[in-house]
C-alpha cells in the first residue's frame, strides 16, 4: 500500500489528526497503514510480544512506552514475529534496537531513537486503551497512516 500522508491531509482536511514530528523511521516498509491496536507500559515489553505473536490483520500496533530513552521496547526478534503475524506497522513512542536488522523487514517501524538495552520482564501494561502522544490520541479500532512526511489518524478507514 503506497500512502502519502501529505495526500490525506489535502483530502480529508481536518477530519484528521496529525501526530507532532518526532518519530524516526526504521522499518524496511517506508509507508504503512491499519487499524490502531494499542499497548500502554513503561519499560517492559512483555505486552509487545504477546501482541506481536498474535494475528496482526494488518493492524498497526501503536506502543506507548512512555517516551522512555533507557532501553528498547522492540527488538529484530520482536519485529520478524510481527512480519510473521501480519501487522503492517509498530509505532513506539520509546526506543527500539536491532535497527540494521529492522530496516530489512517488510514492516513499518517508528520510534522516537535507538537504544541498545533490552527492557525488563514484569508482564505489566495495559491493552487496548486509548494512548496520547504527541498532541492526538490514538483510539483502538481508529485508523492510522505513516510515512515519510508523517503520521496521521482517522476514526474511519481511508484507503
Amino acid at each position: 500500500m503506497n500512502i502519502q500522508t501529505a495526500d490525506l491531509c489535502d483530502t480529508h482536511g481536518d477530519a484528521l489528526s496529525v501526530v507532532a514530528p518526532m518519530f524516526s523511521s526504521y522499518g524496511g516498509r517506508k509507508s504503512f497503514g491499519g487499524q490502531i491496536a494499542t499497548l500502554k507500559l513503561f519499560e517492559d515489553n512483555s505486552f509487545v510480544r504477546k501482541a506481536v505473536d498474535s494475528p496482526g490483520a494488518g493492524r498497526v500496533l501503536v506502543v506507548d512506552g512512555g517516551a522512555s530513552m533507557r532501553c528498547a521496547l522492540v527488538g529484530d526478534q520482536l519485529a520478524e514475529l510481527a512480519v510473521k503475524n501480519g501487522w503492517a506497522g509498530i509505532i513506539v513512542y520509546g526506543c527500539i534496537r536491532d535497527s540494521a536488522a529492522i530496516g530489512q523487514m517488510d514492516l513499518g517501524v517508528f520510534a522516537l531513537g535507538t537504544h541498545p538495552r533490552k527492557t525488563v520482564k514484569r508482564d505489566v501494561g495495559e491493552v487496548d486503551v486509548p494512548v496520547t502522544f504527541g498532541g492526538v490520541t490514538f483510539v483502538p479500532g481508529h485508523h492510522v497512516y505513516a510515512d515519510e512526511d508523517g503520521v496521521v489518524l482517522s476514526p474511519n478507514a481511508l484507503l
